[in-house]
């Protein structure tokens, strides 16, 4: 039986690659035609595979719902909190995750710093667009027209003298994030805090959330939270690796 099911999945990869008539199918599995057949109706049954006019079989809508409907039903949050909570017993520094919701950067999770100055962010909360190393990391993500879209309409608010100034500053920002895939806020929101962060991306390779370590100087300068940039995109990588279902970290997006 374990064989039975180990052709049949050996299938779906081969038809991933486009049609393949039962020839086909049966030389790639080493079987005979009848073998290959009588698998190929099994999953064509379930809706996994479909028989085209041509008598060339590829794969069926259903597998394809199947597939998105568990991308949907992947909770990053839920994968993601060990790791974040290791990190955050690591280095005991605060530690966030973030996703890109209806034009807002929302905090979903936080493990808090270990020392007596706390951060006031909380989950559910908007961070500050411009600003966030969070941020940066999921609209860099965006295609260049929606980002540059998204940027024209921004307020630009002067938090502290290192706050983004305005659209081409972003811009320009988010260039630089997206190429070196990390991104920092070190006192542009707050001139006591800094912060670096690491993308968290699906399967297709997209940034599906982002993640950061905090920490007020009084307690760590800016050059030494930068130290930690090794550490916090092995993090994001472990993440990504398990959220999309494979062994190595996520592609860069094309631009």
């Amino acid at each position: 039986m374990s064989q039975t099911v180990d052709r049949a999945l050996s299938i779906l990869p081969l038809l991933a690659e486009g049609p393949a008539d039962l020839g086909q199918v049966a030389d790639r599995l080493g079987v005979h035609k009848s073998t290959a057949l009588r698998l190929l109706r099994t999953l064509h049954e379930h809706g996994l595979v479909y028989r085209q006019p041509d008598q060339r079989y590829r794969l069926g809508a259903r597998l394809i719902a199947l597939a998105q409907e568990a991308v949907e039903n992947l909770d990053v949050r839920e994968i993601a909190h060990p790791h974040l909570v290791e990190l955050n017993e690591t280095c005991g520094h605060t530690v966030h995750l973030a996703v890109y919701e209806e034009n807002e950067v929302l905090y979903i999770d936080k493990v808090d710093s270990r020392y007596p100055v706390r951060m006031y962010s909380r989950i559910g909360k908007p961070v500050a667009i411009t600003v966030a190393a969070v941020a940066k990391l999921l609209l860099a993500d965006l295609p260049e027209p929606e980002r540059r879209a998204l940027a024209a309409k921004l307020d630009y608010p002067r938090y502290t003298s290192r706050s983004t100034p305005d659209a081409a500053a972003f811009l320009a920002e988010l260039a630089k994030v997206r190429e070196q895939g990390w991104a920092t806020d070190l006192g542009g929101h707050e001139e006591s805090i800094n912060c670096i962060g690491a993308p968290i991306r699906g399967a297709d390779g997209r940034v599906a959330a982002a993640m950061s370590v905090s920490a007020p100087n009084v307690v760590v300068s800016a050059e030494e939270l930068l130290g930690l940039l090794p550490l916090v995109r092995r993090t994001a990588d472990a993440i990504s690796r398990e959220y999309s279902g494979t062994t190595s970290p996520g592609h860069k997006p094309a631009p």
